[in-house]
């Protein structure tokens, strides 16, 4: 997520240079072709009345698109703050619910730690899981690969789910498609053998801390439907055929209108059509790059720092002082 009130112009141009290139090409070719009909007394230009009415409706449109996706990047961020608040009640839960003076402090200490590092494992599968390319994803193509030994999935899963784990938690879900929802239901196993067997945790404590790995379920779930549903395609789609058809027919009626002012002004229309086609492609593309909030881009959804952040309040919780650092933004954006 970029963080910094000004946008760096040396990101905007990273992104709109080659568009720049060929708008500018473009509008200079259609101005060289009204001079050369000139001279046999013709003109390729085009009343401007029914092009500013393409561009009015082209308008609405995107607008009503970069609605829509901006209501999806705003729900994952509501979505994501659920879970911090959920999380921090989770531990708050298993330093406090947890308890049994008859056993000693250093076996209730590895319980607690043992849950609340798998609550953290949790938060880092669900991140990794989200962050996997799908087959409609903008910047990767392709089937997503598996967590094949030696593959870059694998050595992050390893690094920051696997090393958080014991063996036998490790063991079990290296197999499982769906880490995070394996990781939630260890937990609740580990809540009924506290409640059951060694009563560690009553009856009523047992059901309230249920009720919190049912809302981490549902937190889950309504990432998936983001990450697994595409925005609809039919908006996104036409969105970007409307918004090319418009760049493509607008130096045609530009070059006529400044023409009017006077031959010399024709090339006028290369500076005026390059700048109003840019406003609508980006336009464009910012909607484009916020339909998918999961997909780890500039404006997306800083799930790294969030993850990060509940991972200190936990481990500060366990009363441990070595805590990792809170995750910097890099050139203003926050991963």
């Amino acid at each position: 997520m970029y963080i910094k009130r000004n946008i760096r112009w040396s990101i905007v141009l990273r992104f709109a240079w080659k568009n720049l290139l060929f708008f500018t090409f473009w509008a200079t070719l259609v101005v060289w072709a009204n001079h050369h009909f000139e001279h046999h007394e013709s003109s390729i230009a085009i009343p401007f009345l029914p092009l500013s009415t393409i561009g009015i409706a082209v308008a609405f449109y995107i607008g009503f698109k970069n609605n829509a996706a901006y209501d999806r990047f705003w729900e994952a961020r509501k979505i994501w703050g659920g879970i911090v608040n959920y999380s921090r009640t989770w531990g708050n839960q298993v330093m406090n619910f947890v308890s049994n003076k008859s056993i000693s402090t250093t076996e209730l200490a590895a319980i607690r730690e043992k849950m609340i590092y798998r609550h953290i494992a949790w938060l880092n599968a669900l991140r990794l899981q989200l962050r996997k390319p799908s087959s409609f994803s903008i910047q990767h193509k392709g089937s997503v690969k598996s967590l094949k030994k030696g593959s870059p999935e694998r050595k992050h899963w390893d690094e920051e789910v696997g090393s958080l784990l014991c063996k036998t938690d490790y063991d079990y879900l290296i197999e499982r498609k769906n880490t995070a929802t394996h990781l939630v239901k260890l937990q609740g196993d580990d809540l009924r053998m506290l409640n059951e067997e060694k009563d560690l945790v009553n009856d009523f404590r047992h059901v309230e801390m249920m009720r919190i790995l049912e809302e981490f379920y549902n937190l889950q779930g309504k990432c998936e439907r983001i990450k697994n549903t595409p925005f609809p395609r039919q908006y996104a789609y036409f969105s970007k055929v409307f918004v090319w058809i418009f760049i493509l027919l607008l130096p045609f009626g530009l070059v006529g209108e400044f023409a009017k002012m006077g031959h010399q002004m024709a090339f006028l229309t290369v500076p005026f059509s390059v700048l109003v086609s840019w406003v609508f492609i980006t336009m464009e593309i910012v909607g484009d790059n916020s339909e998918d909030p999961f997909e780890n881009f500039i404006n997306d959804v800083p799930m790294t720092a969030l993850c990060r952040t509940i991972e200190i309040d936990l481990r500060e919780m366990l009363c441990e002082t070595d805590l990792p650092p809170k995750i910097m933004p890099e050139m203003d954006i926050l991963m």
